[in-house]
């Protein structure tokens, strides 16, 4: 059976693997983009045998990009966003599908919430990839 830091963790090492792009873990008090972070976001118990495995996982992954201007901002956040390609998020989290055998399966389900963030003072784009271990 998996625990949440292991598989948040092992989710942000199939990430490193795009080039360029910062991973966390944890939720940093400060950003530098582009940077992906990856929080939980719910368990749902007991999908199958009765405590015997059967967890499931939500993870979101906030990718984070600078914004110097919008058009270049969005040009790099959809880069990511593609379902293939050396830059694809889903790509790199499901390149490990045990995520280093802690878990049966992951997925990439949906991207959600492409939109500016502010993190202190500054404004950045960021878009939220859903992703969904089975333990």
């Amino acid at each position: 059976m998996s625990d949440l830091s292991t598989l948040r963790t092992n989710i942000a090492t199939n990430l490193a693997t795009i080039t360029g792009l910062r991973t966390s873990s944890i939720i940093p008090d400060q950003v530098t983009p582009p940077i992906a972070v990856v929080m939980p976001n719910g368990i749902t118990y007991d999908q199958a045998f009765a405590r015997g495995g059967g967890d499931l996982y939500e993870f979101v992954v906030m990718l984070i990009v600078g914004r110097v201007d919008e058009r270049s901002a969005q040009n790099r956040l959809d880069a990511y966003c593609s379902g293939t390609g050396a830059s694809s998020v889903k790509a790199a989290i499901e390149s490990d599908k045990t995520l280093g055998g802690e878990a049966f399966d992951c997925r990439v389900t949906n991207l959600r919430n492409y939109n500016q963030v502010t993190v202190g003072d500054t404004n950045y784009l960021s878009g939220e990839f859903v992703v969904q271990v089975y333990s």
